[in-house]
This record gives C-alpha cells, sequence and structure tokens, in this order.
C-alpha cells in the first residue's frame, strides 16, 4: 500500500517518546524548516493553522514562538496525542479532526498556513490550495514543505529512506503524488496565492543519536519549502 496514512495512528501513543527512528526523524526536521521560514515571517501574536498537524511536532514550535496555534489532521489518534502532550506542556493549542480539501474554519480566519510534510499525501491539490486561500487573510503567508517529482526524488525518499535505510516506513509515500515546483505554483497561483521564493531542504549533519539532522539546502530536486502570499485585493 502507498500513500499509508494509518502509520500517524499507529503510533500515536509513542509520538513524543523519541522511541521510534522515524518519527525523531520527523521531529528533527523541524528546526531545520523554522531555521528558513523563521526568515520569511514575524510569528509573534500571529494566528497561525498548521495543516496536517499529525502529533504536534510543528505546532508547539510554533507555539513557543508567541503564536496562536490551531492544527489540524485527519488522523484522530495522532490529534488525541497532540492535545495531551500540548495540555502537559502548557500550550493553549486548539486541535481539530480534518482534511486540507475541507477546512471547517471560517474565510480569512488565519496570517499563516504552515504546511509541511502534507501536500505529496493530498487527494486534491488544487481544492487544498483552494482552502488555504479561503481561509488566509489578505496579504497572509502560506508556508510548506514537499516532495519533487523525479527520479532522483524517488530514489532518495522511498527506495533509499523507505526501503533501505528505514528512515520513513514502507509505503508512507507514493511517487505519483509527488509534486513539481512549476506544478505547486500553478496551483498557488490559480487559487489567488502569489508564490514567494522556493528553497531546498534536506540533511544538513547527524547529531549525538546517529540520527539525521536538517536544514535549507540550495538543491530543490528532492525536498522543496517555499511559501506563497493572498493577494491582498481578494475577499
Amino acid at each position: 500500500m502507498r500513500n499509508d496514512l494509518t502509520i500517524y495512528d499507529k503510533v500515536a501513543a509513542q509520538w513524543w517518546s523519541d522511541d521510534i527512528r522515524w518519527v525523531r526523524t520527523l521531529k528533527n526536521l523541524v528546526p531545520g524548516r523554522l531555521r528558513w521560514m523563521d526568515r520569511q515571517i514575524d510569528w509573534a501574536g500571529k494566528d497561525v493553522l498548521d495543516l496536517g498537524c499529525a502529533g504536534g511536532f510543528m505546532a508547539e514550535a510554533l507555539a513557543e514562538r508567541g503564536v496562536r496555534v490551531t492544527g489540524i489532521d485527519p488522523a484522530e489518534q495522532a490529534i488525541a496525542a497532540a492535545r495531551a502532550h500540548a495540555a502537559q506542556a502548557g500550550h493553549a493549542i486548539t486541535y481539530d479532526t480534518g482534511k486540507g480539501e475541507a477546512l471547517p474554519y471560517a474565510d480569512a480566519a488565519f496570517d499563516a498556513v504552515v504546511c509541511v510534510d502534507v501536500l505529496e499525501h493530498v487527494d486534491d491539490l488544487a481544492q487544498v490550495m483552494a482552502e488555504v486561500a479561503r481561509v488566509l487573510r489578505p496579504g497572509g503567508l502560506f508556508l510548506f514543505d514537499t516532495i519533487n517529482r523525479n527520479p532522483l526524488a524517488r530514489l532518495a525518499t522511498i527506495t533509499m529512506a523507505e526501503d533501505v535505510l528505514g528512515l520513513l516506513p514502507k509505503g508512507t509515500h507514493d511517487p505519483a503524488l509527488f509534486i513539481k515546483p512549476g506544478e505547486l505554483r500553478a496551483a498557488m497561483t490559480t487559487a489567488g496565492l502569489e508564490p514567494g521564493p522556493f528553497t531546498g531542504l534536506g540533511p544538513r549533519g547527524i547529531n549525538r543519536r546517529a540520527d539525521l539532522t536538517f536544514g535549507p539546502l540550495p538543491l530543490t530536486a528532492i525536498l522543496y519549502m517555499g511559501s506563497a502570499r493572498k493577494r491582498r485585493n481578494l475577499p
């Protein structure tokens, strides 16, 4: 089975334990993403949606930056784990269960939408982009990362990361759902978002547990992240 989204619920009880290597990999990606995203936005006091939040790694990192965070994900048990950990950590994060194609929020509800490790899993990219644009305030920012679609990206993220190194469970990704940057820019533009800068994301080192650490890279051929801004003349 490809694009197996049940993996997040299966490990929900251990999400914050650091016992599972691939979950630690997801956790280790957060500082690398934020190293770039922090330069795109002043987070403090913003209303931000973490779209596809899973167990809450990014949501809690944003809360620590003074953000009013709402997280949403279809994985009910992962959301339960996120709620429990946020309460334990003292974070006032709102968590909801739902999908990006039908966000249960009012128009213009958020200053920013963050969407990491998600777009390569969705059923309808155009609809997700339309929903992102709808819930963003005029001038609001969309920040994301996803996987490029080409033979190198497939080799790195499926053959190596899933099948050889075990950095992700087998079946996590379907390479047919990977997204070329030009395709994503087109979907954003159609939805009323103005694409901003894109950059690569990838391994930058190894920590004491022999896990990879991550950060921005110039190469966008495998993982890439970027931004888009909602046009101010849209409702």
